[in-house]
């Protein structure tokens, strides 16, 4: 009874909002067209079509509203106007009963609420639509009082979350076989992406764990703070970690009247995303102004606190080089070498033209570069590119999706913070010095070191093993493998010459080196 009330809800906020109209007219099919004219006979649908989409999908409830932000920044999936409506959607979400939170905390951590904390506030200080946030007053295992935030997810998510879930593939189904970007865009993929970060939203120890990364990762960056997670307090449900203290990044003037350098913020915050991203490969991908506060704290001033790490984002390392190698080239505005990685990676059609793509990519970004951030929109470069990607077949990684939206965070982080931050400038030194460490001659010897325990172990190996190979062909009266044999062979006798020699070498320079030494004594 409830899925099917739940269906015909939808069903009602589809109607109400036109949204079956607004999808019909998306598709290129005629036929598609001509249905959606008679089913909009008779309502009154004069409102813009991203505002109809943002207040059905507010009206739908949290999980939609997620998903509407997802989408904001899939500029390559919908026109513009719908991304712009979809950017405003926020987790306008009342709090459930303290009475709810309390029971969840005893199921939870096992224990009566007197017995963990010295004190609970009742009411939270934050409310989302996956958790909500109570301060409180723990003792720790040296009997120290300490300042906490305790997370409690929301009751009954799971099954919620489910239900909405399996309605989206079905929507994303219908948008593949449709439409004729269907494949390329990957509508399941990206809702397999969605469905991947909210379940690992649900699971609280996942978050702690990301967030004890991440800490770890930034320890010695000094640009940002990251809550210590209190681990005997910790479960699937309930989190709880170091309170911080700060002020939201959004009150720049409170900021600018403490005394905090805000230029230099600007430039911290484009650092910690790339250093986050191309260094390590694991960053904060929900960072938007509510999860960003800084420290007034005079150990810590001026110093980024990073808050919610529900949704963390990982890439591989030919991700982060792809990534890196096409950052460069932009920055040197070398749009040949754009279009050849975008053609190496798979990106696009092997067949695809070089100087057509590298032309393309040049007249999208060539305007934008030398501005400072306030007359440009890495939004508009990127729905630009989009629409240029679409002519060129290019297909797109679903895995890049939470990159492309933290990094449209940064952007309005950036402006918020510094108008006349330059963006690219800021940018360029970071990767050259990146790219210059990943294909370096010390890179080189890391990976060396890194592989010399599996080289020591393979090498002395490799004679046997060829030989045993060659002996098997030579039984089949093979008389080119004999040949290759005896040459073999011959190759084995000067190997071990020259290992013998080398070891001779290096047994000499010891010697030598203990007869000096007992000289000295």
């Amino acid at each position: 009874m409830n899925r099917f009330s739940r269906g015909v809800f939808i069903v009602w906020v589809v109607l109400r909002y036109g949204l079956d109209e607004l999808l019909l007219t998306s598709f290129e099919k005629p036929w598609l067209h001509w249905i959606a004219r008679v089913v909009s006979l008779g309502r009154s649908l004069d409102a813009p079509r991203g505002q109809r989409l943002r207040e059905a999908l507010e009206r739908l409830g949290p999980i939609f509203v997620k998903f509407g932000q997802v989408l904001s920044t899939r500029r390559d999936l919908m026109p513009v106007d719908i991304a712009d409506e979809l950017a405003k959607l926020q987790d306008r979400v009342p709090p459930f009963s303290s009475a709810l939170a309390v029971a969840t905390i005893e199921r939870a951590l096992r224990r009566p609420l007197a017995e963990i904390f010295v004190s609970f506030d009742q009411v939270p200080v934050a409310s989302a639509s996956i958790a909500q946030v109570h301060f409180a007053v723990i003792r720790d295992r040296n009997g120290r009082e300490r300042d906490v935030a305790v997370k409690v997810l929301r009751p009954e998510m799971l099954s919620a979350i489910n239900k909405d879930l399996n309605l989206m593939r079905l929507m994303a189904g219908w948008v593949e076989k449709l439409s004729t970007d269907g494949k390329r865009l990957k509508p399941r993929e990206v809702v397999a992406e969605f469905d991947k970060y909210l379940h690992d939203e649900l699971d609280l120890i996942k978050e702690a764990s990301s967030a004890a990364q991440l800490r770890r990762n930034m320890q010695d960056l000094n640009l940002v703070l990251i809550p210590e997670m209190l681990w005997d307090f910790c479960a699937t449900e309930v989190l709880v970690m170091e309170r911080m203290v700060g002020v939201p990044i959004s009150q720049v003037q409170r900021l600018r009247d403490a005394g905090v350098d805000i230029p230099k913020l600007a430039r911290d915050g484009v650092t910690l995303f790339f250093t986050q991203v191309f260094r390590d490969g694991f960053f904060h991908a929900d960072m938007h102004p509510g999860n960003i506060q800084v420290s007034l704290d005079p150990k810590t001033f001026g110093r980024y606190i990073s808050l919610d790490f529900g949704i963390v984002g990982t890439l591989t390392e030919v991700d982060k080089e792809y990534l890196a190698q096409n950052f460069a080239a932009f920055f040197r505005r070398d749009y040949k070498r754009v279009a050849e990685l975008h053609i190496e990676s798979g990106w696009v059609p092997a067949a695809t033209r070089v100087d057509e793509l590298e032309a393309a990519v040049r007249a999208v970004c060539e305007p934008y570069f030398d501005r400072p951030l306030k007359e440009i929109s890495l939004g508009l470069v990127l729905m630009r590119l989009f629409q240029t990607s679409r002519r060129f077949q290019v297909e797109i990684q679903p895995q890049l999706v939470l990159l492309q939206k933290t990094l449209l965070n940064i952007e309005g982080l950036g402006r918020d913070l510094d108008p006349e931050l330059d963006l690219w400038a800021t940018a360029k030194p970071f990767l050259e010095k990146w790219m210059i460490g990943q294909i370096g001659p010390q890179k080189l010897l890391e990976q060396l070191k890194a592989q010399a325990p599996k080289y020591a172990q393979i090498l002395p190996e490799l004679p046997i093993l060829l030989h045993n190979f060659l002996q098997r062909g030579a039984a089949q009266n093979d008389r080119a493998t004999l040949e290759l044999l005896a040459e073999q062979r011959r190759t084995n006798r000067l190997l071990q010459t020259l290992v013998a020699v080398v070891i001779g070498f290096v047994l000499g320079l010891v010697a030598m080196q203990i007869v000096a030494r007992v000289r000295v004594f």
